[in-house]
């Protein structure tokens, strides 16, 4: 089974950026754990603060791959474009949050992209990304 992770802005500076809330682990290294639970899946991962590398992204591998977690950061609530490009694939794509979104401010209660993704994980830390990819290995046809 081939998932993509895929990481929105200032998620490069995770392990560094307000531990309170996101924690001390770097992607890169929850990325490595993840291969660990998940052996048998065909991993691969992309970080961009940059919209448009976003949406390339999900254009390359959306018609090819299993599943996409992501976390688009504040692109959630912005970006039409990725709302779009979410809408445009075939591959299905799970919404993932760190932080539990709706305990945060107003503006982050609401997510564009949310009607185009197959559901959404928010508030579990790091292991937001393994429920999703649980999801995919158990409930998805391989």
């Amino acid at each position: 089974m081939k998932i993509l992770i895929l990481n929105g802005p200032n998620l490069n500076l995770l392990g560094k950026r307000e531990p309170g809330i996101y924690g001390s682990l770097s992607a890169e290294d929850y990325y490595k754990e993840l291969q660990v639970l998940f052996p048998d899946c065909n991993f691969a991962y992309f970080q961009s603060n940059i919209e448009g590398e976003l949406i390339n992204k999900l254009h390359e591998v959306g018609f090819e791959y299993d599943g996409i977690v992501f976390n688009a950061g504040a692109y959630t609530h912005t970006s039409l474009a990725i709302a779009d490009a979410i809408a445009g694939i075939k591959t299905p794509v799970i919404e993932v949050h760190i932080s539990n979104v709706y305990a945060r401010e107003e503006y982050r209660h609401k997510s564009i992209m949310a009607k185009n993704c197959l559901g959404i994980i928010t508030g579990f830390g790091m292991k937001s990304y393994a429920l999703a990819v649980h999801h995919f290995i158990t409930l998805l046809p391989q």
